[in-house]
């Protein structure tokens, strides 16, 4: 049976959230720790009443943004500075009471490169640059996680061990790689979790197993499935991020249909994800909120595909009992420097119409908007 909570898969750090004083972690404490805390033991609860929920009326909110390299021109974002390394779209971010993107590298100055077109890797820095971002969890499952095979796995799992950041979608074994991070979020429980659905040399090679580390593969749905099944037991939110997609392509394919469509009848509050490398169309597909496609975020370099430098930060806004009652679009565009810029005026205007039209091929209804 799969994890009902990280254990050390996540690390034990509140996050930036936690900081600022609007969620109390209640991930699991490392094994021999002692940890008294039901809730943190991943012991199972009532399904149909999980535990966790706010009070009545009260709602909590959760950022999402898409990829993020720190390799090529956005490199020498790790430096630091007067600026975080995502700029001032920074603070979108650390607004929401959670925030969670995809971090697209091995984390690892070893190794040898995989018998691959394209190659990242980035220091464990990365993660503490992440966090300071406002930046609250970081998924691993995508096509580049081991760019540099066995020894870059190993180091790539020594920096989630060590990250002030918890990190899903990757781990020693299947147990830990399809693991949620469960934390208390103003009063709501919240799971995250996270897979690839990429049919990669990554996908087929390093693909966590019973007893092999990797990632969390949405290749093999019914471990996906179990995994957030399980997630929904003791929280009323699951959130899962996804790896998926085809790259250029602006409409999702059949395979995320499927998907989305087995994840929402599993419990899935929201299912989300990247790699297309342009945006796709979100919104309702019955009570769970899909978002096909972020984009690109922090970006490493130029792409050919059409508008591959349109991005942003969509932000929900969530019930206690894990219905989406509003979403925000805050429209970016993705500079000479790979850096997210935050849009106003007839630019941002144009880009949420933009992304509103993408909504078309999905067949997902609109998202109720939020409220000012």
């Amino acid at each position: 049976m799969l994890g009902l909570a990280c254990l050390t898969s996540c690390g034990s750090h509140p996050g930036p959230a936690a900081d600022r004083a609007t969620a109390a972690t209640t991930a699991a404490a490392p094994a021999g720790s002692g940890s008294a805390d039901p809730a943190a033991s991943g012991a199972p609860s009532d399904p149909a009443a999980p535990s966790g929920s706010a009070a009545a009326g009260g709602t909590i909110t959760v950022a999402f943004a898409g990829d993020v390299h720190f390799e090529g021109r956005t490199a020498s974002r790790l430096a630091g500075g007067p600026d975080t390394a995502l700029g001032p779209i920074s603070r979108t971010l650390a607004a929401a009471d959670l925030a969670v993107l995809n971090l697209e590298t091995a984390i690892t100055g070893r190794g040898a490169p995989e018998p691959k077109t394209y190659t990242f890797r980035t220091s464990p820095k990365a993660l503490q640059t992440l966090r300071d971002a406002g930046v609250d969890v970081v998924s691993l499952a995508n096509n580049h996680a081991v760019d540099f095979g066995a020894a870059g796995l190993a180091d790539t799992l020594a920096a989630k061990a060590s990250s002030p950041i918890p990190v899903v979608g990757f781990g020693r074994n299947a147990e830990e790689a399809y693991a949620p991070y469960v934390t208390m979020v103003k009063g709501v429980k919240v799971a995250v979790l996270a897979a690839s659905q990429v049919q990669d040399l990554t996908n087929q090679k390093w693909r966590a197993g019973s007893s092999k580390p990797g990632i969390a593969s949405a290749l093999d749905p019914a471990a996906l499935l179990r995994a957030v099944t399980e997630a929904r037991r003791q929280a009323p939110v699951v959130l899962v991020y996804l790896h998926w997609g085809e790259e250029g392509h602006t409409c999702p394919t059949g395979a995320q249909t499927d998907l989305a469509r087995k994840l929402s009848a599993a419990g899935a509050t929201a299912v989300v994800g990247t790699h297309a490398h342009t945006m796709l169309g979100s919104g309702m597909l019955g009570d769970t909120y899909v978002a096909y496609g972020f984009g690109n975020f922090l970006w490493y370099g130029t792409s050919n595909y059409t508008d591959s430098d349109e991005t942003g930060v969509t932000t929900l806004t969530l019930s206690g009992d894990g219905r989406t009652v509003g979403e925000r679009f805050t429209p970016a565009h993705i500079d000479k420097r790979g850096v997210p810029v935050p849009q106003s005026g007839a630019a941002a205007t144009a880009a949420q119409h933009r992304r509103d039209r993408l909504r078309t091929c999905t067949g997902l209804a609109p998202a109720p908007a939020a409220r000012d």
